[in-house]
């Protein structure tokens, strides 16, 4: 059995059982991936992927067995070249954040600035998607922490560590009737055209829960997984916009403005996802406390020992 052959049948389960895309995404010849595949199947005398003429269609049950004791392996590879890492160079590496738009245009800046200034040899890499993406992917390995909201704590394999809480506002263009609403309701905000968040994305449902409590429907118009597409059309004239407060600056978005909608909706907490018995290099700990200043590094390693963290996600429900 050698490591290779593992990592291989996890990257074709990963993709979907589709095997060309797995060796283009490790940088090796499908016939390759194949073949090792099959020796280790023989070695083993089980068959891990169920077959129709030469396509995967399937995963056997030993070979779901399999796949699950191959990610705890090669998870603790990855951790083994990290503890390395940590020793050999610790000002250098890679770091993979898994997050969403909103994240990584309004809140991570400011940390991403004194980050690297602090480790400029520290290879940082963002990747933007949904709530459930970005937890899938921390879940999976692919990244070493998921920054975002909700959907986050749905997922068992995740430690989920609070960072802060963010509420809404209504945006609209100069001159727009809901401008003189004092206080801003509900009742108001139904009245008109609604762009906002689509269902997978940040405190969606949070909104949706506010209107049904009050026995209303709301008038959604538009969804975007992106703040400022919804702030775009909002300028057209589209309909007004609900979108998170830190998406709003005064001074960029200059033809738009702003209601407070925070009495209006349940706050919602953002949160870093990081999968159970990973090891965590010192840059990392430091970008979490950045980022987070209440999360040190005890509090980070306590939660992942399963001393801390837990009952966060409770609060949110």
């Amino acid at each position: 059995m050698k490591l290779q052959q593992l990592i291989y049948i996890r990257e074709v389960a990963r993709r979907g059982l589709n095997v060309s895309a797995a060796a283009d995404a490790l940088h090796t010849a499908q016939p390759g991936v194949s073949s090792q595949i099959r020796l280790l199947e023989d070695e083993l005398n089980v068959q891990i992927f169920e077959r129709n003429g030469k396509r995967l269609v399937g995963v056997t049950e030993p070979g779901r067995q399999i796949l699950e004791i191959v990610e705890r392996v090669l998870q603790e590879v990855d951790n083994i070249k990290k503890v390395s890492g940590e020793f050999s160079d610790e000002a250098s590496g890679r770091l993979v954040i898994a997050t969403t738009h909103t994240q990584a245009r309004y809140a991570l800046p400011p940390v991403v600035t004194v980050f690297k200034q602090k480790y400029p040899d520290v290879r940082l890499e963002l990747q933007q998607g949904s709530p459930s993406h970005a937890a899938e992917l921390a879940a999976k390995g692919v990244v070493d922490i998921a920054i975002a909201t909700e959907a986050i704590s749905d997922y068992p394999d995740l430690v989920m560590l609070p960072c802060y809480e963010w509420n809404r506002c209504v945006v609209c263009p100069p001159g727009h009737p809901l401008l003189d609403e004092q206080p801003l309701s509900l009742e108001a905000l139904v009245r008109y055209p609604i762009i906002t968040y689509d269902f997978a994305m940040t405190g969606r449902s949070k909104i949706n829960k506010a209107f049904e409590a009050a026995g209303l429907e709301p008038n959604v118009v538009l969804t975007a997984i992106d703040s400022d597409v919804i702030k775009t059309y909002v300028e057209l004239g589209l309909g007004v916009g609900v979108l998170a407060k830190m998406a709003y600056d005064q001074e960029r978005d200059i033809n738009l403005r702003s209601v407070d909608a925070s009495h209006l909706f349940e706050s919602s907490t953002t949160r870093i996802g990081i999968r159970k018995g990973a090891f965590l290099r010192k840059y990392v700990y430091e970008f979490i406390e950045l980022f987070a200043p209440h999360l040190t590094k005890s509090a980070i390693e306590e939660a992942m020992a399963g001393r801390g963290g837990h009952g966060v996600a409770a609060e949110e429900q």
